[in-house]
Parts: structure tokens; C-alpha cells; sequence
């Protein structure tokens, strides 16, 4: 047996493990599929579109066994009134901080991880993967497994700055507007809406050939792309929250507008914020690896998964699907978040969890 088979034996019997305990019905018909399918490949052979889902339904059943066990993880661990949330928590929710958190751990912990710097050429041009390199190397001999894990510091981290920046700005706009009002609020609107009529990434590829593809240049233009969508949502919450009588109240009392964005309407705008705060991330972290696809990103030697599909785009037409692994991390961190907002956008909408 391969190393292939034995992971696909290992995850097949954790999942059939897995579905007798829980005894839901479409966890146990889903397990058995993908024995039937396991046996297919072993002993008939089977390729196309039935080897492609014999991995999918193996994905699946890894996933939803990782996300029950993770889940029941920290059922054990967090405080009582955190459990009790994690406890009705769905798979997907699960799933989605269970990747989150190996990619803030990659991040983290790069160095320790990656066998390899990520300019480190070690051997030659798109070198097959052997025992020192787990994915093989790039055009210029990088070991690929190293770039990745350097790739999960520099492209989450460059998308989670440039997601701060244009929440700090919009957020303080849309409070101020709500405060201040009438001419202020008009002034602030307008830029919005003529910064959102430009297309989000003309206007990134402008500024970047305009003044370079430094981080600094590229935190500034998607934070200036983004802030309006995080202005509009910000004023139509507080919005909503400064009409109410205690905001009346407060005012009667001479309370200035700075305690009454701190101690009034901030905490009971947060829950829309937060949810807001997840998919404005997926949409940045997507724009800025489009930019490092295009070249305007992160600047070699450093690495980005953007920069690395393009690098290795030549192995795609040879068979290999070594250049969408970078594809596939980007992808998989952004339906990840996307899960969890989900499940904290139910959570706050007041709806009881089903059981």
C-alpha cells in the first residue's frame, strides 16, 4: 500500500468510527460510499470522474470526523457559557475555525515549520517531490511546501492588515456621520458612493502602477477600496441605534459624542461589525492575490500564493496540480471564514439553534 492508501484507510475507518457513534443516517451511507469507492480504485481502477469523487467523498468524511472531534474539543476545554455555544455549533462552524486556526499556526510558527527559507534554492528547476521536498521545487529550484507555509504569513497577514485599516476607517466615518449629521453626513456619504462607483480593481491596479507595488501602497488602496462598504454598514447600524431613547436620554445629560460611540452604540453595533469584519477579509484577501496573480502583490523573493500560481502555471499544462495548491489554500481559507460568519450572522439574528 502507498502513503495514499493508508491516509485513505486511516480516514475511511475514523469515519465509520465516527458515524456508528453519532448514528446519523447520512454520515453512515456516506462512510459506506466511500468504502465501495475505496475498494473501486484499489482493485478495478477506476479514473475520471469516479476517482474524482472517491476523493471528494473522502475529503468530505475527513472533514466532518476532524470537525466533530475539534468540536467536541473545545466543548471540554472553553469555560462553561463558551461551551454551551461551541455545543450547538454546526460542522461547518466547526470546520471553519479548525482550518483558521492551522493557518494562524503556519503563520506563526513559519520557521519552525518550513524545512526550507523561502528563497532558499535547493535544487533545480521544478524538481519532483522526493524525501527532503514534499511538493517538489518552483522555476527557480524553492522548495514549494516551504513557500506555501511562508505564503500563509505574508498573504493572510497582508490581507488581515489591509482588513483592519479599511475597518478602523470606515467604521470611525460611519460613527461620525451618524453623530455629527447634516452636512458631514452628506460629505462622507457622497465620497463613498463615488469611491464604490470605481471598479475595485481598475482602481487598485491605478494606484499601484501609479506609486509601486510596496505593502504600504497596496494596505492603502484596498483599505480606501473597502472602507466605503464598511462606512455604509456601520451608518445604517448605528443608524438604527442612535434614534433609540437612551441615546435621547443621553443626550439630555450632556453626554459628549465620543461616550456616546464608546459606551452607547458600538456596544450594540458589534455583532453585524464582527460578521462584516469576516467577509470584508474573504474579499480583500481575494483582491490581494488576484493583484500578486497580476504582479502587482508581493514582490519576489517573497513568497504569496497569488505570485506562486503564476510562477507555476507552466506545470498545469503537463498534467500536474502542483500550481493549484495555492488556489486550493485560497480557496479553503475563504470558505472557511465564510462558515463562521454564517454561523455568528445566525447566532446574532436571535434564531433558535435546531436541534
Amino acid at each position: 500500500m502507498n502513503l495514499y492508501e493508508i491516509i485513505l484507510s486511516i480516514i475511511l475507518l475514523l469515519s465509520l468510527g465516527f458515524s456508528f457513534y453519532t448514528k446519523k443516517n447520512e454520515f453512515i451511507w456516506l462512510t459506506i460510499i466511500g468504502i465501495i469507492l475505496a475498494i473501486g480504485l484499489k482493485f478495478f481502477d477506476l479514473n475520471g470522474a469516479l476517482k474524482f469523487f472517491s476523493l471528494a467523498v473522502s475529503f468530505i468524511l475527513f472533514a466532518s470526523t476532524s470537525s466533530y472531534l475539534f468540536r467536541t474539543l473545545l466543548v471540554l476545554i472553553l469555560p462553561k457559557n463558551l461551551s454551551r455555544e461551541f455545543k450547538t455549533a454546526p460542522l461547518t462552524a466547526a470546520f471553519g475555525l479548525l482550518i483558521i486556526l492551522i493557518y494562524f499556526i503556519a503563520a506563526v510558527f513559519a520557521p519552525l515549520i518550513a524545512p526550507f527559507s523561502e528563497s532558499e534554492i535547493i535544487a533545480g528547476s521544478f524538481a519532483l517531490p522526493d524525501d527532503k521536498m514534499l511538493l517538489g521545487s518552483d522555476q527557480l529550484g524553492r522548495d514549494l511546501f516551504s513557500r506555501l507555509i511562508y505564503g500563509t504569513r505574508n498573504s493572510v497577514g497582508l490581507a488581515l492588515s489591509a482588513t483592519l485599516a479599511a475597518f478602523i476607517m470606515g467604521t470611525v466615518a460611519g460613527l461620525i456621520a451618524v453623530t455629527q449629521g447634516g452636512r458631514i453626513d452628506q460629505i462622507l456619504g457622497r465620497i463613498s458612493d463615488v469611491i464604490m462607483s470605481i471598479p475595485s480593481l481598475i482602481f487598485a491596479l491605478l494606484v499601484l502602477s501609479i506609486l509601486g507595488p510596496s505593502i504600504a501602497v497596496i494596505v492603502l488602496a484596498v483599505s480606501i477600496i473597502y472602507a466605503p462598504r464598511v462606512f455604509r454598514l456601520t451608518r445604517a447600524v448605528a443608524g438604527s441605534v442612535v434614534v433609540m431613547d437612551f441615546i435621547e436620554a443621553a443626550r439630555l445629560r450632556g453626554e459628549k459624542n465620543s461616550y456616546l460611540i464608546f459606551k452607547e452604540i458600538l456596544p450594540n453595533s458589534t455583532a453585524p461589525l464582527i460578521a462584516e469584519f469576516g467577509l470584508e477579509f474573504c474579499f480583500v484577501f481575494l483582491l490581494v492575490a488576484g493583484l500578486s496573480f497580476l504582479g502587482l502583490g508581493i514582490q519576489p523573493p517573497t513568497a504569496d500564493w497569488g505570485s506562486m500560481v503564476r510562477e507555476n502555471a507552466t506545470l498545469i499544462s503537463f498534467g500536474e496540480i502542483i500550481p493549484l495548491i495555492p488556489a486550493a489554500a485560497i480557496a479553503l481559507l475563504t470558505v472557511s471564514v465564510n462558515f463562521v460568519v454564517d454561523w455568528m450572522l445566525y447566532r446574532s439574528s436571535g434564531l433558535k439553534e435546531q436541534k
